[in-house]
Protein backbone atom coordinates (compact mmCIF):
# COMPACT_ATOMS: atom_id res chain seq x y z
CA UNK A 1 0.00 0.00 0.00
CA UNK A 2 1.63 3.50 -0.76
CA UNK A 3 2.01 5.23 2.68
CA UNK A 4 2.79 9.04 1.13
CA UNK A 5 0.42 10.62 -1.90
CA UNK A 6 -2.11 13.23 -2.18
CA UNK A 7 -5.97 12.67 -2.54
CA UNK A 8 -7.41 15.19 -4.61
CA UNK A 9 -10.99 16.00 -5.82
CA UNK A 10 -12.66 19.00 -7.82
CA UNK A 11 -15.54 20.99 -8.27
CA UNK A 12 -16.67 22.13 -11.54
CA UNK A 13 -19.20 24.04 -13.70
CA UNK A 14 -19.52 21.57 -15.96
CA UNK A 15 -17.93 18.27 -17.31
CA UNK A 16 -15.73 19.52 -20.44
CA UNK A 17 -12.21 20.70 -19.15
CA UNK A 18 -11.99 22.90 -22.24
CA UNK A 19 -15.04 24.93 -21.40
CA UNK A 20 -16.04 25.11 -17.97
CA UNK A 21 -14.46 25.59 -15.07
CA UNK A 22 -12.87 24.77 -11.70
CA UNK A 23 -14.62 25.97 -8.53
CA UNK A 24 -13.11 24.16 -5.77
CA UNK A 25 -10.14 22.34 -5.12
CA UNK A 26 -10.07 20.40 -2.39
CA UNK A 27 -6.06 17.72 -1.51
CA UNK A 28 -4.49 16.17 1.30
CA UNK A 29 -1.22 15.13 1.58
CA UNK A 30 -0.50 11.86 3.14
CA UNK A 31 2.73 10.76 4.83
CA UNK A 32 3.01 7.14 6.53
CA UNK A 33 -0.68 6.95 6.27
CA UNK A 34 -1.66 9.95 8.10
CA UNK A 35 -2.76 13.39 6.63
CA UNK A 36 0.40 15.38 6.89
CA UNK A 37 -1.96 18.76 5.33
CA UNK A 38 -4.90 19.59 4.30
CA UNK A 39 -5.72 22.04 0.99
CA UNK A 40 -8.99 23.41 0.61
CA UNK A 41 -10.03 26.54 -1.86
CA UNK A 42 -12.56 27.62 -3.47
CA UNK A 43 -11.77 28.82 -6.84
CA UNK A 44 -13.72 32.23 -8.85
CA UNK A 45 -14.84 31.24 -11.87
CA UNK A 46 -15.17 33.82 -15.09
CA UNK A 47 -18.69 32.61 -16.24
CA UNK A 48 -21.57 32.28 -13.27
CA UNK A 49 -22.47 28.82 -10.87
CA UNK A 50 -25.53 27.00 -12.16
CA UNK A 51 -28.51 26.34 -9.94
CA UNK A 52 -27.86 23.00 -11.24
CA UNK A 53 -24.34 22.91 -9.65
CA UNK A 54 -25.36 24.79 -6.62
CA UNK A 55 -28.37 21.68 -6.10
CA UNK A 56 -24.98 19.28 -6.23
CA UNK A 57 -22.32 20.94 -4.37
CA UNK A 58 -23.99 23.69 -2.47
CA UNK A 59 -21.43 26.27 -3.98
CA UNK A 60 -23.42 29.58 -4.55
CA UNK A 61 -22.23 32.21 -6.99
CA UNK A 62 -22.01 34.75 -3.53
CA UNK A 63 -19.64 31.78 -2.30
CA UNK A 64 -17.38 32.07 -5.47
CA UNK A 65 -17.68 35.84 -5.54
CA UNK A 66 -14.56 36.84 -3.15
CA UNK A 67 -12.52 33.63 -3.92
CA UNK A 68 -9.28 33.78 -5.77
CA UNK A 69 -8.54 33.66 -9.09
CA UNK A 70 -7.73 29.77 -11.30
CA UNK A 71 -4.45 31.47 -11.70
CA UNK A 72 -3.52 31.75 -7.85
CA UNK A 73 -5.39 28.55 -6.44
CA UNK A 74 -3.64 26.09 -8.99
CA UNK A 75 -0.23 27.52 -8.61
CA UNK A 76 -0.68 27.18 -4.94
CA UNK A 77 -2.23 23.55 -5.87
CA UNK A 78 0.84 22.70 -8.08
CA UNK A 79 2.94 23.68 -5.19
CA UNK A 80 1.18 21.63 -2.93
CA UNK A 81 1.34 18.45 -4.79
CA UNK A 82 5.53 18.59 -5.39
CA UNK A 83 6.13 15.34 -7.00
CA UNK A 84 3.53 13.28 -5.14
CA UNK A 85 1.61 10.99 -6.60
CA UNK A 86 -2.21 11.48 -6.99
CA UNK A 87 -5.13 9.53 -6.00
CA UNK A 88 -8.33 10.18 -7.05
CA UNK A 89 -11.93 8.34 -8.04
CA UNK A 90 -12.24 9.38 -11.11
CA UNK A 91 -9.11 10.79 -11.43
CA UNK A 92 -8.45 11.58 -15.10
CA UNK A 93 -11.71 13.55 -15.02
CA UNK A 94 -9.98 15.57 -12.33
CA UNK A 95 -6.30 15.92 -13.50
CA UNK A 96 -7.77 17.01 -16.84
CA UNK A 97 -9.61 19.80 -15.28
CA UNK A 98 -6.46 21.02 -13.19
CA UNK A 99 -4.03 20.32 -16.33
CA UNK A 100 -6.44 22.32 -18.62
CA UNK A 101 -6.20 25.10 -16.22
CA UNK A 102 -2.47 25.01 -15.44
CA UNK A 103 -1.83 24.68 -18.91
CA UNK A 104 -3.33 27.95 -20.00
CA UNK A 105 -1.34 29.53 -17.21
CA UNK A 106 1.28 28.95 -18.67
CA UNK A 107 2.38 25.88 -15.85
CA UNK A 108 3.70 22.01 -16.27
CA UNK A 109 1.48 19.64 -14.26
CA UNK A 110 2.53 16.00 -15.62
CA UNK A 111 1.92 13.31 -13.07
CA UNK A 112 1.26 9.78 -11.80
CA UNK A 113 -1.75 8.59 -10.29
CA UNK A 114 -3.96 5.85 -8.82
CA UNK A 115 -7.53 5.67 -9.81
CA UNK A 116 -9.95 4.32 -7.28
CA UNK A 117 -12.84 3.83 -9.62
CA UNK A 118 -10.66 1.64 -12.04
CA UNK A 119 -9.57 -0.63 -9.03
CA UNK A 120 -13.45 -0.83 -8.24
CA UNK A 121 -14.02 -1.86 -11.23
CA UNK A 122 -11.66 -4.58 -11.65
CA UNK A 123 -11.89 -6.37 -8.30
CA UNK A 124 -15.71 -5.18 -6.95
CA UNK A 125 -17.42 -6.73 -10.76
CA UNK A 126 -20.57 -7.18 -8.88
CA UNK A 127 -21.33 -4.22 -7.49
CA UNK A 128 -24.20 -2.28 -8.82
CA UNK A 129 -22.75 0.70 -9.05
CA UNK A 130 -19.00 1.81 -8.18
CA UNK A 131 -19.29 5.72 -7.75
CA UNK A 132 -17.45 7.36 -4.62
CA UNK A 133 -20.90 7.64 -2.63
CA UNK A 134 -21.67 4.34 -3.24
CA UNK A 135 -18.68 2.18 -2.54
CA UNK A 136 -18.60 4.19 0.77
CA UNK A 137 -22.19 3.14 1.88
CA UNK A 138 -20.70 -0.79 0.92
CA UNK A 139 -17.56 0.09 3.09
CA UNK A 140 -19.14 2.05 5.69
CA UNK A 141 -16.69 5.08 4.95
CA UNK A 142 -18.28 8.46 6.24
CA UNK A 143 -18.96 11.26 3.60
CA UNK A 144 -20.18 14.12 5.83
CA UNK A 145 -20.48 16.25 2.87
CA UNK A 146 -20.42 14.52 -0.56
CA UNK A 147 -19.67 16.59 -3.72
CA UNK A 148 -17.35 19.23 -1.30
CA UNK A 149 -13.85 18.75 -3.05
CA UNK A 150 -12.01 18.41 0.23
CA UNK A 151 -14.44 16.06 1.63
CA UNK A 152 -14.49 13.43 -1.61
CA UNK A 153 -10.80 13.42 -1.41
CA UNK A 154 -10.97 12.38 2.19
CA UNK A 155 -12.90 9.59 1.29
CA UNK A 156 -11.00 8.52 -1.69
CA UNK A 157 -8.11 8.25 0.46
CA UNK A 158 -10.03 6.08 2.92
CA UNK A 159 -11.56 4.23 -0.06
CA UNK A 160 -7.92 3.62 -1.35
CA UNK A 161 -6.83 2.37 2.07
CA UNK A 162 -9.71 -0.09 2.19
CA UNK A 163 -9.36 -1.09 -1.42
CA UNK A 164 -5.52 -1.51 -1.20
CA UNK A 165 -5.90 -3.67 2.36
CA UNK A 166 -8.45 -6.07 1.02
CA UNK A 167 -7.28 -6.37 -2.75
CA UNK A 168 -3.30 -5.43 -3.43
CA UNK A 169 -1.72 -8.57 -2.05
CA UNK A 170 -3.46 -10.31 -5.22
CA UNK A 171 -3.77 -7.54 -7.51
CA UNK A 172 -0.28 -5.47 -7.34
CA UNK A 173 -0.66 -4.26 -11.03
CA UNK A 174 -3.81 -2.71 -10.78
CA UNK A 175 -2.50 -0.54 -7.35
CA UNK A 176 0.70 0.33 -9.17
CA UNK A 177 0.75 4.51 -10.26
CA UNK A 178 0.65 5.08 -13.60
CA UNK A 179 1.57 8.31 -15.80
CA UNK A 180 -1.56 10.30 -16.28
CA UNK A 181 -2.62 11.32 -19.82
CA UNK A 182 -4.70 14.21 -20.81
CA UNK A 183 -4.14 16.14 -24.24
CA UNK A 184 -4.48 20.05 -23.58
CA UNK A 185 -5.99 21.66 -26.98
CA UNK A 186 -4.20 24.76 -27.32
CA UNK A 187 -6.79 27.93 -26.60
CA UNK A 188 -7.65 30.04 -29.35
CA UNK A 189 -7.90 33.46 -28.63
CA UNK A 190 -10.70 35.48 -29.28
CA UNK A 191 -12.03 37.20 -31.99
CA UNK A 192 -11.28 40.56 -32.59
CA UNK A 193 -15.56 40.77 -32.94
CA UNK A 194 -16.04 39.49 -29.14
CA UNK A 195 -13.49 41.62 -28.08
CA UNK A 196 -15.83 44.68 -29.32
CA UNK A 197 -18.48 43.02 -28.69
CA UNK A 198 -17.65 42.80 -24.95
CA UNK A 199 -15.64 46.04 -24.84
CA UNK A 200 -19.98 47.52 -26.15
CA UNK A 201 -21.38 45.66 -23.61
CA UNK A 202 -19.25 46.38 -20.82
CA UNK A 203 -20.62 50.44 -21.72
CA UNK A 204 -23.84 49.38 -21.71
CA UNK A 205 -24.20 47.34 -18.79
CA UNK A 206 -21.25 49.96 -16.81
CA UNK A 207 -19.65 47.38 -16.19
CA UNK A 208 -15.15 47.97 -15.49
CA UNK A 209 -13.57 45.51 -17.55
CA UNK A 210 -11.80 42.72 -15.32
CA UNK A 211 -10.67 40.77 -18.64
CA UNK A 212 -7.22 41.17 -20.47
CA UNK A 213 -8.31 40.93 -24.20
CA UNK A 214 -4.32 40.28 -25.03
CA UNK A 215 -4.94 36.78 -22.92
CA UNK A 216 -8.13 36.34 -23.10
CA UNK A 217 -9.61 33.12 -25.21
CA UNK A 218 -12.67 32.24 -27.18
CA UNK A 219 -14.34 30.42 -24.85
CA UNK A 220 -13.60 32.81 -21.75
CA UNK A 221 -15.08 35.36 -24.11
CA UNK A 222 -18.11 33.36 -24.78
CA UNK A 223 -18.55 32.80 -21.48
CA UNK A 224 -18.01 36.57 -20.30
CA UNK A 225 -20.19 37.68 -23.11
CA UNK A 226 -23.03 35.19 -21.30
CA UNK A 227 -22.88 36.80 -18.36
CA UNK A 228 -22.96 40.15 -19.54
CA UNK A 229 -26.19 39.28 -21.39
CA UNK A 230 -27.63 37.99 -18.27
CA UNK A 231 -27.06 41.26 -16.14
Amino acid sequence: MLRSYIAFDIETTGLNPAENEIIEIGALKVREGKVAERFMELVRPLSPVSQSITALTGITNEMVSSARSKREVISDFLEFCGDDILIGHNVSFDYSFVKTGAAAEGFSFEKYGIDTLKIAQKVLKDLESRSLESLCRYYHIENRSAHRAYHDALATAKLYQTLAHYFEPDNPRIFSPVQLICKVKKPQPATAKQLAFLESLARKKQVSPEWDPGTLTRSEASRLIDMLLKK
